[in-house]
């Protein structure tokens, strides 16, 4: 319980910093840098390093990449229904189809189910949600904007990305035993994901973005924390017959909100920028009370 107060407390210092001024207008960019270059390789360093090879470990990466195919075609076809603008329909695929299985997943994963699910928390992120976003991701960005990325351009991105670097480092030592030194010193830099990263997506919170977006928003994260976890369970333990906590993680991860990264990208890509801070910001919070459900459903 105390781990998610402490994320409470955390995006409700964000908010509330932003929005009496003061904090500089950088900082969400700033704690994002460090996030993404010290606190995620320092956890991915850690975690994978205790990983235990399994077959369930095959079901957990290729989660994200069914949640990105069911989001493309529900969002192609919302798109066609009710003649929706391509940029709308190009933010809604990049935040409706990727969750935030990391600065917000990781997070919820340890409040919920211990530090010890963490592990299967950063299989589903990195082997499946940073894949995803690095390729398919990348891709999408480019048709609803100006073009198609190269595939120089793609690789590019997941080679240099620190977290996947980290992700190599760390399935290379497996064998090895760390020093002594080590484990302490990437158990501290990793603490620091939580209350960053929820601090860092309150600072970014803006109401004056909800004009007529509403209705945008609400398919949008309708269909991201309620009907494609809904179908990925249904997919997962119904059809596939799949059970123990590394599946019950996944399907927890399927539940996360849109993904920030996914939204900095539509952003910096300029697909209807507005919607696609409100689908990251907006789910975040109903996350707080979706996410407790379904961790009952599971």
């Amino acid at each position: 319980m105390h781990n998610l107060l402490l994320l409470i407390v955390c995006f409700t210092a964000g908010v509330m910093l932003r929005r009496f001024g003061n904090m500089p207008e950088s900082t969400p960019r700033v704690l994002n840098g460090f996030i993404i270059h010290v606190s995620l390789p320092a956890i991915t360093l850690l975690s994978i390093h205790e990983l235990t090879i399994s077959s369930d470990m095959l079901f957990m990466a290729a989660m994200p990449w069914i949640h990105f195919g069911l989001g493309a075609g529900f969002f192609l076809l919302l798109g066609r229904l009710f003649t929706l603008p391509r940029t709308t329909v190009g933010a809604l695929m990049l935040t409706g189809s990727l969750g935030n299985t990391s600065f917000v997943g990781l997070p919820m994963i340890e409040a919920f189910y211990g530090k010890e699910a963490l592990v299967n928390g950063i299989v589903v992120d990195q082997l499946g949600s940073f894949m995803v976003l690095s390729t398919l991701g990348i891709i999408v960005a480019g048709i609803y904007s100006d073009g198609l990325p190269s595939a120089q351009d793609i690789l590019k991105r997941i080679v240099f990305f620190p977290p996947f670097i980290a992700l190599v480092i760390a399935l290379l030592l497996l064998p090895l035993e760390y020093p002594a030194w080590l484990t302490p010193v990437l158990q501290r830099l990793g603490d620091t994901l939580a209350p960053l990263a929820l601090f860092s997506v309150g600072c970014q919170l803006n109401t004056g973005h909800f004009g007529g977006n509403v209705g945008n928003l609400a398919l949008g994260l309708g269909f991201k924390l309620l009907l494609a976890p809904l179908v990925l369970f249904l997919l997962y333990v119904k059809v596939f017959n799949l059970d123990g906590l590394p599946i019950t993680v996944t399907l927890f991860e399927a539940a996360m909100p849109p993904m920030i990264t996914a939204g900095i990208i539509a952003t910096e890509h300029g697909i209807n920028p507005p919607l696609a801070n409100l689908m990251v910001a907006v789910g975040i919070v109903l996350a707080f009370f979706t996410l407790p459900l379904w961790w009952m459903v599971l």
